[in-house]
């Protein structure tokens, strides 16, 4: 097999990588800016949690990676599983190196009447995860050491490119889509990332938006990319398939429900009550949505189907993600329910079905998403905190933002897409894509 100067690019790029890393020597043992508390500030069962919710939240991506391979066709379910499984190999090394830094970095931004805003972190603040210390950092973790909240944001990032794969599968080239993930990452995960979630993020300390564990930054972000991404790759030959292993579908869906309790229990970044409200919203949440979905699909003449349970399941996961540390356990099976009713609309919609998105995820986690930063801006807590609660400017500065983050999201990964294809093609040939990418792309096949 010829191997072509894309891969071996890709090897020497992997290659610097691991040399370079030998030249950095990072002192853990002590702060060294005012940011940082003393040793003293360490909380061990804060510790504890976040240790567990970090391994946690990356089983979600393996837990994804059953999800997306049960639906896809027979031809393609090692492609599609491995799609999600490697974003856990190149997002991580991308992280240390220089991920984290883009994301909660020194702000990059603008000043508007003597305040600061900043759209990006700067790259050589944490570069290979230098002045990470093991000491609490005051603003953004004040209870851990400084290295586990990056190691737990760490995770979020990995899994946030896995999702979007479910709108390519089954036509897309390995090769173009690492370098896509790459590009993505840097160019709007992070950025995004530093905007919700940096103290002095445009979106955290302009706009004031509440996202509690991601709903904005990992699926509103991966649900634009995904339609962006169908859009551009086109539709598939043969756009219609039976899902392989529906049970495998069921076993990724129970890992992310699981994991789930890591992503937004853990974002509390602490164990204390905030966490285990979280934790109570979320699995309400989920089975709100999961029996509205099957209902709902048998009140339009579908069957009562494991994959909608499943695709419901996972819809109420992603629309109380923003929400889970600021709204009531009750409230949580309202915002389950509607979300699974408007995904469902989404789902089963003509005009949404004339673009190839082949497991939908725009519908469902993309909607999903949007429905969880509006439900979050009517239901949240808090004296103004929300338009229930009297927060009218709030919840407008939430709308405002919400289509900033859809603009920059879509046509930002609409210019990625274009970029990387103008680079490597991004669509496998007609004979790959008929021979089906499990074999194509990595010569390997299920043997049933």
């Amino acid at each position: 097999m010829k191997v072509g100067l894309k891969w071996i690019v890709s090897f020497t790029i992997i290659s610097i990588v691991a040399v370079g890393g030998l030249f950095w020597r990072p002192d853990f043992t002590a702060p060294n800016t005012g940011d940082f508390l003393g040793e003293s500030a360490v909380v061990g069962s804060d510790v504890a949690w976040i240790l567990a919710a970090a391994g946690l939240v990356l089983l979600m991506t393996p837990g994804l990676s059953f999800f997306y391979g049960g639906m896809v066709g027979k031809k393609n379910v090692i492609s599609t599983m491995l799609q999600s499984f490697i974003s856990l190999g190149v997002i991580s090394i991308l992280w240390i190196v220089v991920g984290f830094s883009l994301s909660f970095g020194d702000s990059i931004g603008f000043e508007i009447n003597g305040k600061h805003y900043g759209i990006i972190g700067n790259p050589f603040t944490y570069m290979f995860f230098n002045n990470v210390s093991l000491y609490p950092h005051k603003d953004m973790a004040s209870t851990i050491p400084f290295v586990l909240f990056a190691l737990f944001q760490m995770k979020f990032a990995v899994i946030t490119p896995a999702l979007i794969t479910g709108s390519f599968a089954e036509r897309v080239r390995f090769i173009s889509y690492l370098l896509f993930m790459i590009l993505f990452s840097l160019l709007i995960y992070t950025p995004l990332c530093h905007m919700v979630w940096h103290p002095d993020g445009l979106l955290n300390k302009f706009f004031g938006v509440k996202d509690f564990a991601g709903g904005t930054v990992v699926h509103m972000s991966a649900g634009f990319a995904a339609l962006a991404g169908a859009l551009v790759l086109g539709n598939r030959k043969n756009p219609h398939h039976e899902p392989s292993n529906i049970p495998y579908v069921i076993l990724g869906t129970g890992m992310l429900w699981f994991g789930w309790f890591g992503f937004n229990a853990g974002s509390a970044l602490s164990a204390n009550a905030t966490a285990a409200v979280a934790f109570g919203t979320t699995t309400i949440a989920s089975a709100s949505a999961m029996m509205t979905y099957i209902f709902f699909d048998r009140l339009n003449c579908r069957p009562v189907s494991a994959l909608g349970a499943c695709i419901g399941a996972v819809v109420g996961l992603v629309a109380i993600t923003p929400g889970c540390g600021f709204v009531s356990v009750q409230e949580s099976i309202f915002i389950g329910f509607i979300s699974a009713i408007v995904s469902n609309l989404m789902v089963n919609w003509k005009a949404l079905k004339k673009i190839d998105d082949t497991l939908d995820v725009f519908a469902c986690h993309g909607v999903g998403g949007i429905m969880g930063m509006i439900l979050t801006a009517i239901f949240a807590h808090g004296e103004n905190a929300s338009l229930m609660h009297g927060g009218i400017a709030v919840f407008a500065h939430h709308m405002i933002a919400l289509l900033l983050v859809s603009v920059f999201t879509f046509f930002g990964s609409l210019l990625l897409y274009k970029l990387t294809d103008t680079i490597i093609s991004l669509r496998v040939k007609e004979d790959s894509e008929e021979m089906g990418l499990d074999l194509s792309q990595h010569g390997e096949s299920l043997k049933w």
